[in-house]
């Protein structure tokens, strides 16, 4: 299909791939159209696309809204997001983080796949092969990229400088999130793993004084400072990074056997050795 001018998508936030590969290319495992079950060995038409993707952060490719929430036998859990005239359906989720009717904009993470991430597209109801779509959404970020805007955004949080314990390993633990969070949220979703009571005891206290001392609503919430927080709740929310990051790295010390790089042996013992 060759892309007319209408069929082109705008978006005010930026554009952005579903999900970011891990140090590899993207493993498609399965195309659109007629196809072999990789299984059964029966044709049949396929009316999306597979990639490879157990786990993975997908994301809000452009400004849109959640349009469909549901769970069948074909597609299991699934998550259909409108973007203008294009509708983009992602199937076999394990977690979804964005409810019927929210607004998203591009890279906002709306998702978590399971053991595999099926794509179907769709414009003015029409079914299209993903791959197309892909390939349009990617032109449109390396087209802004070439502009001198930013293809991908970056968005805006609170106007904070916020600082914590883990500044000097802060991109080490941003790829260990991109890897693991995933499967830290859906173990703690099943019990797995549960947060450790003093942990849990800590952050209610933080909000607990917060609270008291009139920390929220300083100024006018908005989606990126929901609490309204201004700056003087600075200390607040660098504990409460601390803690959430430590507890994120507790979690990877029992659950994944993973420690920073920087931690010294008697620190990766100790956390071994905590119930």
């Amino acid at each position: 299909m060759k892309y007319t001018q209408e069929m082109m998508l705008h978006s005010d936030s930026g554009y952005c791939m579903p999900f970011e590969e891990r140090d590899k290319d993207v493993e498609m495992t399965l195309g659109y159209g007629k196809q072999r079950h990789p299984v059964t060995g029966e044709n049949f038409f396929h009316h999306g696309v597979d990639f490879k993707a157990h786990r993975y952060l997908l994301s809000a490719v452009a400004t849109g809204q959640v349009t469909g929430i549901g769970n069948d036998a074909v597609h299991g859990i699934y998550q259909v997001i409108r973007y203008g005239r294009y509708e983009v359906t992602y199937s076999h989720l394990c977690n979804v983080f964005k409810t019927f009717g929210s607004g998203v904009k591009a890279g906002q993470i709306v998702a978590v796949s399971d053991n595999l991430l099926h794509i179907e597209v769709r414009f003015d109801g029409q079914e299209l092969n993903p791959i197309e779509f892909l390939t349009m959404l990617y032109g449109n970020i390396k087209a802004m990229e070439q502009s001198g805007q930013m293809g991908v955004p970056e968005f805006v949080t609170l106007d904070m400088d916020l600082h914590t314990l883990y500044d000097n390993d802060r991109k080490e633990i941003e790829e260990l999130m991109l890897r693991f969070y995933p499967d830290y949220m859906q173990d703690m979703r099943q019990g797995l793993y549960v947060v450790p009571a003093h942990t849990e005891q800590a952050l209610r206290n933080v909000f607990t004084v917060s609270a008291m001392k009139n920390y929220f609503y300083e100024t006018l919430p908005s989606m990126a400072n929901p609490l309204g927080m201004g700056a003087r709740s600075i200390p607040i929310a660098e504990k409460v990074q601390n803690l959430l990051i430590a507890d994120f790295l507790n979690y990877l010390a029992l659950r994944q056997h993973v420690f920073l790089s920087s931690m010294s042996e008697d620190v990766k013992k100790n956390d071994l050795k905590k119930p």
